[in-house]
């Protein structure tokens, strides 16, 4: 018998024992009827299942109906990020007939658009250090969720495109401190700002809050994919760095509660805003929020009228909004919608004779000019956008943002993961998407035969009502005039109005 087929005999005995090891593992563990009933070769089902999305995403999605977000608009981004051209040929692969479609009204006299981006200016009565900042930005995302390298090219790339980078509620690191504008997230943990028990530290947060890359302050009060949710950092992942930035122990688990300690009603809420403005030296200062009910948000509006203050901004998630982690009940069945949730706070605000003291922030897949757009008919003064961000950096859409294994090196705290993500060239990506973005919401706004923003109406965006008919946003919502609450609320706001209290928040009892 020569050598050769002495080695191949041995191989094929090596793998013959590894197989029938594989065979005894099978029959004799637990965890898996498959595996027991199909030693081996059952392990093709579960193989098959774990490459599936990507399956689905390459080789079977079409590419108007990918989820969270499709192909087209991936590609979009891609092509703005890489300073390609992202033109289509040959027409539009939407259903442009069914129901529920919505377009813009262009004009029969388009303009030209402006050479420069207007900047929306944020800071009511009471700011003494107002920020113009632009009609989209970076939404909040906290260092521990993206990587190091993903948050310095976020705001490297902010920096350089002038728009702003909100820290998420994961506290201020060195990694936000190249250059960009930060809006610094405070939420229910006060990671950053925070004494050794838990509650909010005042000084401390004074003290990070006077940094001149600091803008804005933000109380984030819920989030649109997990509204009501608290959540937990496992102990493992709060390394010594994390532990130094959010102000608790390392290798201990770091909690975010679900509710605030600072606040329990709607006046405490805009009292404290109004303190934290004075701590933060007069800068705007707001807070974010997934939409409850109409009463909670007329509660808020009655606050702000008794205690004689208003919040600089607040910002609106929807409940289509990313995370990078939640359970699929709240992802899926908990919170409002961004269009719904925006034009509710919106009018409340108008009817409540606020509105014109208060900026509005929409947060909620914002990726092209068109959804810059169409938040601002809806009563947005800016937009913030998170996912189509990190698509800019280099996501896949791979949903692997919970299990440490980014392959992209953006929702990632693994070293050798994130390493592959080049700062200087993944910034200039940043750049040219908000850039190329913001570029083509302007020459939509000249193309419906306006000069700026605030001369959208609800006019100019239409839906199918059916195959034959359609209606204009102003058609399909009541839109509040300036101050009517205060004097005669319409139906469909009188019982929520008369109900609501700056007292407490919910229904007490109450039905809906």
């Amino acid at each position: 018998m020569g050598t050769k087929t002495k080695a191949a005999l041995g191989l094929m005995a090596a793998g013959g024992a590894a197989l029938g090891g594989v065979a005894i593992h099978d029959l004799t563990q637990k965890k898996r009827a498959v595996l027991r009933n199909f030693p081996v070769i059952g392990h093709a089902r579960y193989l098959l299942e774990g490459i599936r999305p990507m399956i689905q995403q390459y080789f079977i999605e079409r590419d108007w109906d990918g989820r969270p977000f499709n192909k087209t608009t991936r590609q979009v981004i891609e092509d703005r990020s890489e300073g390609t051209k992202s033109e289509e040929s040959f027409g539009t692969l939407r259903d442009v007939g069914r129901p529920g479609y919505e377009w813009l009204v262009h004009s029969m006299a388009p303009l030209e658009p402006p050479e420069l981006e207007p900047r929306v200016m944020v800071g009511g009565p009471e700011c003494t250090q107002p920020y113009s900042i632009s009609l989209m930005n970076v939404s909040a995302m906290s260092f521990g969720a993206l990587s190091a390298n993903a948050i310095q090219a976020l705001n490297e790339g902010a920096a350089a495109g002038g728009f702003a980078h909100d820290t998420g509620e994961g506290g201020l690191s060195d990694h936000h401190r190249h250059g960009g504008d930060l809006i610094w997230e405070i939420g229910t943990g006060y990671f950053g700002a925070r004494t050794a028990d838990g509650h909010f530290d005042p000084e401390k947060f004074r003290a990070k809050a006077a940094d001149p890359q600091v803008k804005m302050v933000s109380l984030k009060l819920s989030q649109g994919a997990k509204p009501g949710l608290g959540g937990v950092l496992p102990g493992a992942k709060v390394t010594a760095e994390i532990a130094r930035i959010r102000d608790v122990p390392e290798g201990q688990n770091c909690i975010s509660p679900a509710q605030h300690s600072v606040f329990d009603t709607p006046r405490e809420l805009i009292e404290f805003i109004r303190d934290m403005r004075v701590l933060a030296g007069g800068k705007p200062t707001g807070f974010k929020l997934c939409v409850t009910s109409k009463r909670d948000v007329l509660a808020l509006c009655k606050a702000m009228i008794e205690v004689g203050s208003v919040p600089d901004f607040i910002i609106i998630d929807g409940s289509e909004g990313g995370t990078g982690a939640a359970p699929s009940e709240f992802e899926d069945h908990v919170g409002m919608p961004l269009t719904q949730g925006l034009m509710l706070f919106h009018n409340a605000l108008v009817g409540a004779g606020l509105r014109d003291r208060i900026k509005l922030g929409a947060s909620g897949k914002v990726a092209e000019g068109n959804d810059i757009v169409k938040r601002l008919i809806q009563g947005a003064d800016f937009t913030n956008s998170a996912r189509a961000m990190m698509m800019a950096l280099g996501c896949i859409q791979s949903l692997k943002c919970s299990t440490d294994t980014c392959p992209a090196g953006v929702a990632t705290q693994d070293p050798r993961r994130q390493k592959a993500l080049d700062v200087p060239s993944k910034a200039q990506r940043v750049t040219r998407y908000h850039r190329a973005t913001v570029d083509q919401a302007l020459r939509l706004i000249a193309s419906m035969g306006v000069r700026s923003a605030a001369d959208l109406t609800p006019e100019m965006l239409r839906r199918n009502l059916e195959v034959d008919s359609n209606a204009s946003y102003a058609e399909l919502y009541r839109w509040l005039k300036p101050g009517e609450l205060l004097t005669e609320p319409p139906e469909g706001w009188e019982r929520d109005w008369r109900k609501a209290s700056p007292d407490h928040f919910g229904f007490k009892g109450a039905l809906h």
